[in-house]
């Protein structure tokens, strides 16, 4: 299951990206919160190590996580010790987020904000059950009030702190789990879409687990549910599933998938319901072939359909559509080159509620995914490590759509992206990422958007 991919050339006007010169001065309100912000960060942060976020390369099948389970076994504790306590997890993230894009019309979306997230999560009780919990926060540092939209703080350019996570995790086998409450998970229509301060979560219930994968064995990933609710990545409270769709009723969706793979070939499913909405399938399929000097050729294909159900409450009146990609990458050395298509239905535009867009063509901004729109997309990525440079990473692409009828017009999509994750020395355990998207419409008046996005993340 797939993922967005991400972010060109910097606009010369000074005046929208020189976040240097901001003003410092914050309302009393403002000031008030920023400061509750980081004292909670700081607090718990001291001395703790958080764990890696479950994203990276690869295909949207490939990040299939409902919990990464598995992932820490938990031991049997030595007698009179107390696992709950003694095996707890403290982790902080600190985030700071600039962003700036202007629109097709005069108008332009524009905020600073800090803020990040605080992670805890108990040892096993019995080797049965443990619980977590996550808190995020977003605040605003540069929010100017006619520059509303950015998605980094609430409507209104409010600042907000959540409660995102609020979990029950269950050990019914060694490698087979069951969680109730508040959550993230990551998959390809219902994942935690973390492109601005804080992610997607969900209220539900879920099994998911694995199996086999051990002495060269095939390997599976199952998992599956009902989420009720989702607390989206600007928001401060949780709402149906239904109404986030655009529906006017209070609908959870139930999911069931599975991944399934051996040596180089990995193929899986996963379906998406929800009564009188909509249903969503998706299912996947890659294939690595392993080249002379460690160099590497993958081929994937995809495919989704989507379609009302029931009552037909989500439009109105009854729709369907689908989408197919194909995408291939080839590894050579530090640099990997990708190709990738995807093909739309006539029928209606895609949908993702819940999640970022999985298609192979799906970046920094446009999805290209409108009824009836193609996409081809080429991509340059590097990493500079043998270069004596370990952490950073750059790419470039281009996206260019076609298929669609009047009165839209067809867009052509440019990303560059810069990325430093020092792997040693005082600032390990950063990142910094600079993101750029340029985006020409062809036609009516041939306008064009830029997106220009800078994100600094500390984990303690």
């Amino acid at each position: 299951m797939s993922a967005v991919f991400d972010p060109r050339q910097m606009p010369a006007s000074a005046d929208r990206y020189a976040f240097a010169i901001m003003p410092c001065l914050l309302t009393a309100r403002r000031a008030i919160s920023l400061a509750a912000a980081v004292l909670l960060l700081a607090v718990v942060a001291a001395g703790t190590a958080r764990a890696q976020q479950p994203h990276g390369d690869g295909t949207p099948m490939d990040r299939l996580d409902m919990a990464s389970p598995g992932a820490d076994p938990a031991p049997a504790p030595p007698a009179g010790r107390s696992a709950f306590i003694e095996d707890s997890k403290f982790n902080a993230q600190l985030k700071s987020f600039y962003f700036n894009r202007d629109r097709y019309d005069p108008s332009r979306a524009e905020a600073w904000a800090l803020g990040g997230s605080v992670t805890w999560r108990s040892g096993y009780v019995a080797d049965l059950f443990r619980v977590g919990a996550v808190a995020y926060t977003s605040q605003p540092l540069y929010a100017p009030s006619d520059r509303d939209g950015t998605l980094l703080l609430k409507p209104g350019q409010d600042g907000y702190t959540v409660l995102g996570q609020a979990y029950v995790e269950v050990k019914f086998a060694d490698r087979v789990f069951g969680a109730l409450g508040r959550k993230e998970y990551n998959t390809p229509y219902i994942n935690n879409f973390e492109v601005r301060m804080t992610p997607n979560t969900f209220e539900g219930a879920t099994v998911y687990g694995t199996a086999g994968g051990k002495d060269g064995a095939p390997a599976w990933r199952f998992g599956g549910g009902y989420i009720s609710k989702i607390k989206e990545i600007n928001a401060d409270k949780f709402v149906s599933m239904s109404r986030d769709a655009g529906a006017s009723v209070d609908r959870g969706v139930y999911l069931g998938g599975v991944n399934f793979a051996h040596r180089d070939f990995s193929v899986g499913a996963i379906d998406y319901y929800s009564e009188d909405v909509i249903n969503i399938f998706y299912t996947e399929a890659k294939y690595k072939f392993a080249m002379a000097g460690g160099n590497q050729l993958a081929f994937a294909a995809q495919y989704t359909d989507q379609g009302s159900t029931g009552r037909n409450l989500l439009t109105g009146s009854a729709f369907s559509t689908h989408q197919w990609g194909a995408q291939a990458d080839l590894k050579l050395s530090a640099a990997t080159l990708t190709l990738a298509y995807t093909d739309t239905g006539k029928g209606a535009d895609m949908r993702n509620p819940w999640s970022g867009h999985p298609g192979y063509t799906s970046v920094q901004v446009q999805n290209f995914y409108r009824a009836g729109e193609s996409a081809l997309m080429a991509k340059a990525a590097y990493d500079f490590a043998a270069h004596g440079a370990p952490g950073l990473t750059a790419y470039a692409l281009v996206v260019y759509g076609s298929g669609v009828k009047a009165p839209l017009f067809n867009e052509t999509e440019t990303d560059f992206n810069l990325q430093w994750t020092p792997k040693e020395g005082k600032l390990k355990g950063s990142s910094w990422r600079l993101r750029y998207a340029h985006i020409d419409q062809r036609g009516g008046g041939d306008p064009n958007i830029n997106d220009f996005r800078f994100i600094a993340t500390w984990d303690f």
